[in-house]
């Protein structure tokens, strides 16, 4: 689809499928703006991608939260930069409903949270962006900040894998394309943000 069509859908709070290189994962991620995931995107996020939903946050913002690496040296193949894992403290339970992470995202992404307000460990995990966003890696993690950036919202985005209903496998491009289609969501690649950055 268009990228300046899904950035627009993207900015009124929609979802986007957002596929990475087929040498790379070659995997379509589901993508939302950390600040405009309400409990029923959530949800829908949860039902349809394995459930280990992720938010993409800038270092400094990690940082000034206190949320440290989650090991200390990397050992994951795309060196994908997973962070303590945390909830958000206020208005939440056990933490794991579609309510409580959507709670939690939303607070990461706020100005106004500080470290005090989430616990660690918990259910949302954050993962480190690279300065740079897709200019200096070609991951999911630095399109969904990209894509923020792009949209004028926060610098928080949450990801999560597509699978498959049957055997939760992944879906690949062209299941991805089915997907988009039948649910009305646009669908971009890390390779069209990486153009598009670099014309900029």
């Amino acid at each position: 689809d268009p990228l300046e069509d899904a950035i627009e859908a993207f900015g009124r709070g929609e979802f986007l499928v957002v596929m990475d290189d087929e040498s790379r994962e070659n995997e379509g991620d589901l993508i939302i703006a950390a600040s405009e995931c309400s409990a029923e995107k959530m949800a829908f996020m949860v039902r349809h991608t394995s459930g280990f939903i992720c938010v993409s946050l800038p270092g400094d913002r990690l940082d000034a939260l206190d949320i440290p690496m989650m090991v200390a040296e990397n050992q994951d193949p795309h060196r994908t930069a997973y962070s303590v894992t945390v909830d958000y403290r206020h208005g939440t339970t056990t933490g794991i409903s579609a309510h409580d992470r959507s709670l939690t995202v939303r607070a990461l992404a706020s100005p106004a949270a500080h470290a005090a307000h989430f616990s660690r460990p918990g259910h949302v995990v954050p993962l480190r962006a690279r300065t740079g966003g897709v200019l200096a890696r070609r991951g999911h993690t630095e399109a969904a900040l990209d894509l923020c950036a792009l949209a004028g919202l926060p610098a928080a985005g949450v990801l999560c894998e597509l699978v498959e209903d049957a055997d939760g496998g992944m879906l690949r491009r062209d299941a991805c394309r089915t997907f988009a289609d039948a649910w009305g969501l646009k669908m971009i690649s890390v390779e069209m943000l990486a153009e598009w950055r670099r014309r900029e």
